[in-house]
């Protein structure tokens, strides 16, 4: 991702939901297709603590992006590693775009 990308937008409305989940917002296209979801992130084992949990996040976007998005907030060292899990379940491809695997 260059660093002229536009990082994802900050949700400040916080649910009670334990687990991670995705879930539609944003704007409707002409399709009926929303612009944006919402990707819920949840910090585990020794991981910093976000503060903002919930981020609207657009449809292409890749995973890679949104990770690299996330080790620059978090403030990661280039040696330290973040991996991404859907639903505690599987971790996606990096060129996977966000929008195929919130269908």
């Amino acid at each position: 991702m260059s660093d002229n990308a536009e990082a994802p937008t900050e949700i400040h409305k916080y649910e009670s939901s334990a687990q991670q989940s995705v879930t539609d917002t944003g704007d409707t296209g002409s399709t009926g297709e929303k612009k944006k979801i919402d990707v819920l992130l949840k910090a585990v084992g020794d991981t910093p603590i976000m503060k903002t949990k919930k981020w609207a996040v657009e449809r292409g976007r890749t995973v890679q992006s949104l990770s690299q998005f996330i080790s620059r907030f978090l403030k990661l060292e280039p040696n330290e590693q973040l991996f991404i899990y859907v639903n505690q379940s599987f971790a996606p491809s990096p060129d996977q775009e966000v929008g195929v695997l919130f269908e």
